[in-house]
């Protein structure tokens, strides 16, 4: 038996734990399962050597009558009323749910992993703690008061329930306060996820590639005024006409100009001209010098480079198009562009369309205790070294611009979207734990005036949209608060799929093609593209109860 207020408060904070852990986790597990012919009607807390019994009748009567079951009565003078109340408040919390609307929120790739998780600290002889956690959830979430800590201890498929804590808290905390804040966030937009059977006939699969073979220019180029050296991959075909807007990519912080070159080929495939380049001050060979001493992992200046990278390479390209006998001559629509950023680069992106910097927010938050921030708001801390506090690095060539999983919490500060001049699309993923999707994505949409588009993936992690060849290095990754658990490879195939329809039609907007493709920038063509494993949802606008959410959140 446990005999100290310190083992009671681990069992306290167990039971908040698992509250939370059943709000999101229902949302997210598969349903389906048969009435367990055996249901639990003991709790067992294993701590070590030492484990606590606790009935579900006990903890029933608590819940009713707010009384401190009698198995703890011993401990009861080591709580105070704030955490008595804590207890019985866990105890008695019910979280209704639609069982339909459940059926429509699992089967995600992440919810299979919470799930495997989870099951880890659940003690079973017959290994069957996923089968029977997904039971517990599903069934409890049936009964009359909704899904409750009661109502799944009632439903679970087993005399007995015995959670290893030890575990179960270390399975807790992989799960970050802005990963559940996000699970809010998808769950109060459950009523825009109710799918349909569509009545509408699809031309054509956007995701699937063009006739026209793609060929790969590689340039290196040298801005001698910024002393700036950037390599270029130019993905082209002799398809490529100037009624179609030129794409440049830019990459992630630390990383390399192929992030992304599936999407690439793709569109290149298309007709279209993409010009991947290379920050050299945030790249992959430049966090390998930091690596050896050599330089810093990147300076405050790269914020401000980055966007002027991406100028430079379209005066550049301007030059090719008037370049006689060039292959790309005449192939350039260089004063219509795209950009198309991913991660550090959906920030690059939204400031080419405009976005402003504004820093003195940001300076006076990264001053405080920077182990509560996210990797991607660490990273925009950076920027607090900048003499100035705004900046405009609009580039008025860029008519549209895509933003995968972008930065934007810090660094724009409270008003600096809201001067994004061109259509933006933002693209959310709901398991992402590097630039969170409220705190990163769907707080800054909002803010955004011109014509928008907010694509969530559910189950979607950082790394889910990047090529798979760059994501290799994710095998055998720990599951930590702030990393790892990524979607990657061939689990994440579906959500590139996605994503080479929607780049597709966003990009032909600018086109005579346009009406032939703006079908497939709807929330009914998100829905049919959905997979089991990625609910795609895509919407011009947060609905009011989604909206509470996130004021909710801003208000904190």
């Amino acid at each position: 038996m446990i005999r100290s207020w310190e083992s009671l408060k681990t069992i306290l904070g167990f039971f908040g734990a698992l509250g939370k852990a059943l709000a999101v986790g229902i949302a997210l597990t598969q349903f389906g399962a048969n009435t367990p012919a055996i249901a639990a009607d003991t709790v067992v807390v294993r701590l070590g050597l030492f484990t606590e019994t606790i009935s579900l009748a006990e903890l029933q009567k608590a819940a009713k009558t707010g009384e401190l079951p009698g198995s703890l009565q011993p401990y009861a003078k080591g709580l105070s009323e704030q955490q008595r109340r804590f207890f019985l408040g866990a105890l008695g919390m019910n979280i209704p749910m639609n069982v339909v609307t459940i059926d429509r929120l699992v089967n995600t790739q992440i919810g299979t992993t919470i799930l495997s998780d989870f099951a880890t600290a659940l003690a079973r002889k017959d290994k069957a703690g996923v089968q029977a956690l997904r039971a517990g959830l599903v069934l409890g979430s049936t009964a009359p008061q909704g899904l409750s800590i009661l109502s799944f201890i009632a439903a679970y498929p087993s005399k007995r329930l015995e959670i290893d804590l030890p575990k179960a808290f270390i399975v807790a905390e992989n799960l970050n306060t802005a990963f559940w804040r996000t699970q809010q966030f998808m769950l109060a937009i459950a009523p825009q996820l109710d799918p349909k059977t569509s009545q509408i006939a699809y031309p054509f699969d956007p995701s699937q590639p063009g006739t026209a073979q793609v060929k790969i220019l590689n340039l290196s180029l040298n801005d001698q005024k910024r002393d700036r050296k950037i390599p270029v991959d130019v993905y082209w075909s002799t398809a490529a006409t100037p009624d179609k807007p030129v794409i440049v990519f830019s990459h992630g912080f630390m990383s390399v100009r192929t992030d992304l070159r599936y999407l690439a080929e793709h569109l290149a495939s298309h007709g279209y001209v993409v010009a991947a380049l290379e920050h050299p001050g945030s790249n992959e060979a430049n966090t390998n010098l930091a690596l050896q001493g050599k330089t810093r992992v990147m300076k405050p200046q790269e914020f401000l480079n980055r966007p002027q990278d991406i100028s430079f390479v379209l005066d550049e390209l301007e030059k090719l198009n008037q370049t006689a006998n060039h292959p790309l001559q005449g192939k350039l629509a260089t004063n219509k562009a795209m950009v198309i950023g991913y991660s550090f680069g959906g920030g690059t992106a939204l400031a080419l369309a405009g976005a402003e910097l504004q820093l003195e927010h940001l300076k006076q938050r990264c001053k405080k205790n920077l182990a509560i921030l996210s990797l991607g708001e660490a990273m925009q801390c950076i920027a607090q070294q900048l003499p100035q506090n705004t900046y405009q690095l609009r580039d008025t060539r860029i008519k549209q611009a895509i933003a995968l999983n972008p930065t934007t919490s810090l660094i724009f500060g409270e008003t600096g979207l809201t001067k994004v001049q061109v259509p933006t699309l933002i693209l959310a993923g709901s398991a992402d734990k590097t630039t969170p999707a409220l705190t990163e994505q769907i707080v800054g949409f909002d803010k955004i005036l011109s014509p928008k588009w907010l694509v969530g993936i559910l189950g979607g992690t950082h790394l889910s949209v990047k090529d798979p060849s760059k994501t290799l290095d994710q095998i055998g990754q720990p599951n930590t608060p702030i990393s790892g658990g990524e979607v990657v490879g061939e689990q994440a195939a579906d959500v590139r799929k996605y994503v080479k329809g929607i780049a597709l039609a966003f990009a032909a907007q600018m086109t005579p093609e346009a009406k032939n493709y703006a079908i497939f920038l709807t929330s009914d063509y998100a829905q049919f593209a959905s997979t089991a494993a990625f609910p795609f949802r895509l919407m011009r606008q947060i609905p009011p109860d989604a909206m509470a959410v996130v004021k909710e959140f801003v208000k904190k």
